[in-house]
C-alpha cells in the first residue's frame, strides 16, 4: 500500500481510498467503532464473509458492461488478492473472495487503473444499477438504455443524498416491454418507452423480493428521459429523511410505501421538488461510446461434432438488431468462472467482436456484436473455455446465491443443491436444455440474493428439527413465480418444505406432473390452473421427516454433518451508534458541505450539512435512550425533548431549522447560510453534551 497515493489521477478516487486506508488504521488501533466501521467499508465494497479473518470485495459493474481491458484488470486483482476464482452476482457485479482488509485500499487503487469502482457496492446505498444484457442490440427495444442507466449511475456514484439512507436501494432498466430488467422487484424500475418519439420511461416504484416479496406500483406510465434523475433524487431524498432505519426487517422502500400508501408517498414528493438541483436533466445517448467493432475474417475451422454445434446454436445464440451480427449467451455454472478462462475470453472478444461482455442478471456472460459468420470459429474457441455448455437461460441455466459457501446468512447449501439439479435436469430431462419457460433460482436464505421467490420453481435455504432436536438442511419448495412483462411479474407461493437432500426427488415430482398434465400450457399457467394445495398434496411424503437418514443430515457439497451456524448480516450494514461517534460524523459532514461549497456544488453541500443536523439530534436522542427509527422522527422528537422542554435554545424550532433543506432552491446563498446553521447546531449539541457528561 505504498504507491497508490500518487497512482490515481483523480483527486476524488485517490481520497476514497486513502481515506480507508486511515479508517483501517483508526479500526486495528482501536479509535474506531467496530460496527461503525463496518458501515464504511460496506459502502466501499467491503464486506464480511463467513471466513473469519477475510474479506469479500464486490466490484460494482453498472449494468453488467465490462470491456475487455477491464475484465483482464479484474483478473490481476484477483491473482493478486483474492484466489483466482470470479463470481458473478444477480446485480450484475463480480465478486472475489478471500481479500486481506488491510490489502483493500491497494486493491481497489488498482482496479481504478481502468475506471473500477468499488464504491457503493454495498451498504446502505444506491447499489449497481441493472440493465437487461440485451440493452443496445435488442430486437424488441424501442432504443438503448445504456446510456440513461450509465448517466443514472454516474450521478448517484459518491452522492450525499444516498450515502446514508437505512437501507439498499436498487434500479434497473429494461430494453423493452420483455421487462428482463425485472422492474417489478426494484425499488424503481425503468422499462423504455417512445412517446412522439422521445425516449422515456415506464416507471415502477417499490418493489422487492427478501423475506416480504411486494410488487412494484407504477408510478408513471411515460416519463420523458430528462425527467428520471430528478424523479430518483426525489424519491431517494424522501426514503432518506422517512424510511425506517432502526429495524432492519422493516428498512426497506417497499415497506415505506406500504405504510404511507402510493399517494401519500407522491405527497412527500412533491414537497421535495424545490430542493432538487435539477427539475430536468437531459442525457445525452449520442454521446455515449459505441461499439468498436473488429474488423476481422472468419478463421476456418472443423466442427468435430456438429450436433453439439447445433444445439448450441439453437440455445445460446441471441438475434441482434444490427444486421449481420448476433449475441452469444455464454452459460456459467453458478456464475462462477475462473481467471485463465476470463483473460482468454477478454482476448476472444477483442479480436473477433467489440471487446466487450455483458453480466446477465441470471450470472451468465453475453457477448454482442459476433459476425455470423463467425460462429464455428468462436463456438470452438469457447468449447476450449468450457464455455460452450448448451442452455443459456434455460431451464438446465440454474440461478444461485454462494449460500453457505462464504454467506454470513447462509442456512443451507444453495450452490450445492443447484449443482446437483442440474445435474438431474441434464441426465433425465434432456428436454429442458432447450426449454426457455421453467425458471429455477435457488437462495440459501430468506433474503432472496438468488431471486427464488420470483422464480417459477424457487428453492430456500432452511433448516429442519427433529423430535430428537437433530437439525438437518432443508429447502423451501416455491412455486408459480414469473415475470410476465411491462413491469408485471407474480411472486411464488411457499408451499413445502422438505430436507435438502429430497430437493432432487421434489424436482423430478414436479416435472414429471408438468410433463403429464400441463397441457401444453407455460409453466406459470399450469401452476395457476392446479393451484397451490395439488402440488403440497403430491409432495408431502417427501417432508416426512421421521423416517431421516444419516445422509440427510449432510448437506449437498459438504462432507461433514449439518451445523446451522448463522452469522450478522451485512447486506444493509447495520450499525450501533455511540454518542461521541456520532458527533465526531457531524464535524466530518460539516466538512464535506465547506468542500462542497468550495467546488460550487450547492445542493451537495446542503445535503451534507442537513444530514449533520439531523447526526447531531440523532446523538442527543440516543444519549437520552430515545427511538432514533428515522429522520422525519428525529426531527420530530429533538423538538419534544430538548427545545419545547428548554433544555436546548433554538431561534426556532428544530423542525423549521432542518427543513430549511426542502423549502429553499439550493442557491450558493442559501447553501452558505445553511452551512452556518448547522453548526452553530453542532456547537450547542456539543455544549450541551459536555455538560451532561461533567454531571454524570
Amino acid at each position: 500500500m505504498q504507491s497508490f497515493r500518487t497512482e490515481i489521477e483523480n483527486p476524488v478516487v485517490q481520497k476514497d481510498i486513502i481515506d480507508l486506508e486511515a479508517k483501517i488504521r483508526q479500526f486495528h488501533e482501536g479509535k474506531l467503532d467496530e460496527e461503525k466501521f463496518r458501515s464504511l467499508r460496506l459502502a466501499r465494497g467491503v464486506y464480511g464473509q463467513r471466513q473469519e479473518g477475510v474479506q469479500m470485495i464486490r466490484i460494482k459493474l453498472p449494468y453488467g458492461k465490462v470491456s475487455s481491458n477491464q475484465l483482464r484488470r479484474i483478473c490481476d486483482v484477483s491473482e493478486e488478492y483474492s484466489t483466482g476464482r470470479l463470481h458473478i452476482t444477480t446485480r450484475q457485479d463480480i465478486q472475489i473472495h478471500y481479500v486481506d482488509l488491510n490489502r483493500t485500499p491497494e486493491l481497489w487503487s488498482q482496479l481504478e487503473k481502468d475506471d473500477i469502482t468499488l464504491r457503493e457496492a454495498c451498504g446502505n446505498t444506491v447499489r449497481n444499477v441493472t440493465a437487461s444484457e440485451t440493452a443496445g442490440i435488442d430486437t424488441e427495444e424501442p432504443f438503448d438504455v445504456s446510456p440513461y442507466a450509465h448517466a443514472l449511475f454516474q450521478y448517484f456514484l459518491r452522492n450525499p443524498v444516498s450515502q446514508e439512507m437505512g437501507r439498499k436501494f436498487k434500479v434497473s432498466f429494461s430494453a423493452s416491454d420483455a421487462d428482463t430488467g425485472l422492474s417489478y422487484m426494484h425499488d424503481l424500475g425503468f422499462i423504455a418507452k417512445l412517446q412522439n418519439g422521445v425516449p422515456g420511461f415506464k416507471v415502477m416504484l417499490g418493489g422487492g423480493l427478501g423475506s416480504q416479496p411486494r410488487h412494484a406500483d407504477e408510478l408513471f406510465s411515460y416519463l420523458p428521459s430528462d425527467q428520471i434523475i430528478p424523479l430518483m433524487e426525489g424519491v431517494v431524498r424522501v426514503f432518506d429523511r422517512y424510511g425506517e432505519r432502526k429495524s432492519r426487517a422493516k428498512a426497506r422502500m417497499k415497506f415505506l410505501i406500504k405504510d404511507l400508501g402510493l399517494d401519500g408517498f407522491k405527497e412527500l414528493l412533491e414537497a421535495e421538488q424545490k430542493a432538487l438541483p435539477f427539475k430536468t436533466y437531459p442525457i445525452d445517448a449520442n454521446a455515449y461510446p459505441q461499439a468498436q467493432i473488429a474488423d476481422v475474417t472468419a478463421p476456418e475451422v472443423t466442427i468435430a461434432d456438429q450436433e453439439a454445434f447445433e444445439n448450441w446454436k439453437a440455445t445460446n445464440i441471441v438475434p441482434q438488431k444490427q444486421t449481420g451480427f448476433v449475441a452469444i449467451g455464454v452459460k456459467v455454472k453458478l456464475g462462477d468462472f475462473y481467471i485463465d478462462k476470463a483473460r482468454a475470453l477478454a482476448d476472444l472478444v477483442e479480436k473477433y467482436a467489440a471487446g466487450e461482455i455483458r453480466l446477465s442478471l441470471r450470472q451468465n456472460i453475453l457477448i454482442p456484436y459476433v459476425k455470423e459468420a463467425l460462429l464455428p470459429f468462436f463456438y470452438t474457441e469457447l468449447e476450449k473455455l468450457g464455455f460452450a455448455e448448451a442452455g443459456y437461460n434455460k431451464a438446465l441455466d440454474i440461478t444461485a446465491c454462494p449460500g453457505t459457501d462464504t454467506c454470513n446468512l447462509g442456512i443451507a447449501s444453495s450452490t450445492g443443491i443447484a449443482a446437483e439439479l442440474e445435474r438431474v435436469i441434464a441426465a433425465e430431462y434432456p428436454q429442458y436444455i432447450k426449454n426457455p419457460d421453467v425458471v429455477i433460482k435457488i437462495s440459501g436464505c430468506m433474503n432472496a440474493c438468488g431471486q427464488h421467490n420470483m422464480a417459477n420453481i424457487g428453492f430456500q435455504g432452511m433448516s429442519i428439527r427433529t423430535k430428537e432436536k437433530l437439525v438437518a438442511p432443508a429447502l423451501q419448495v416455491l412455486l408459480g413465480g414469473g415475470n410476465i412483462g411491462n413491469g408485471k411479474g407474480l411472486f411464488a407461493d411457499k408451499v413445502i418444505k422438505v430436507p435438502s437432500k429430497r430437493g432432487p426427488e421434489a424436482l423430478r415430482l414436479i416435472l414429471n406432473d408438468f410433463e403429464a398434465n400441463g397441457n401444453g400450457l407455460s409453466f406459470v399457467d399450469y401452476y395457476v390452473e392446479k393451484g397451490q394445495i395439488y402440488f403440497y398434496d403430491f409432495l408431502k411424503p417427501l417432508a416426512d421427516i421421521e423416517n431421516l437418514t444419516q445422509d440427510d443430515f449432510i448437506d449437498w457439497g459438504n462432507t461433514e454433518e449439518y451445523v446451522q451456524a448463522i452469522g450478522v448480516g451485512e447486506c444493509a450494514g447495520v450499525v450501533i451508534d455511540l454518542i461521541a461517534t456520532l458527533l465526531y460524523e457531524s464535524e466530518e459532514k460539516i466538512a464535506n458541505a465547506q468542500i462542497a461549497l468550495e467546488d460550487k456544488k450547492w445542493a451537495a453541500s446542503i445535503y451534507h450539512s442537513y444530514a449533520s443536523m439531523v447526526n447531531s439530534a440523532k446523538a442527543l436522542l440516543t444519549s437520552e435512550n430515545h427511538k432514533t427509527n428515522t429522520h422525519a422522527g428525529i426531527i420530530k422528537d429533538f423538538d419534544t425533548v430538548f427545545v419545547t422542554s428548554d433544555k436546548i435554545s433554538l431561534d426556532t424550532s428544530f423542525e423549521v431549522l432542518a427543513l430549511q433543506l426542502n423549502k429553499n432552491e439550493p442557491t450558493e446563498a442559501f447553501a452558505k447560510a445553511y452551512v452556518k446553521d448547522a453548526n452553530a447546531f453542532l456547537k450547542k449539541v456539543a455544549a450541551y453534551r459536555k455538560l451532561e457528561l461533567e454531571h454524570v
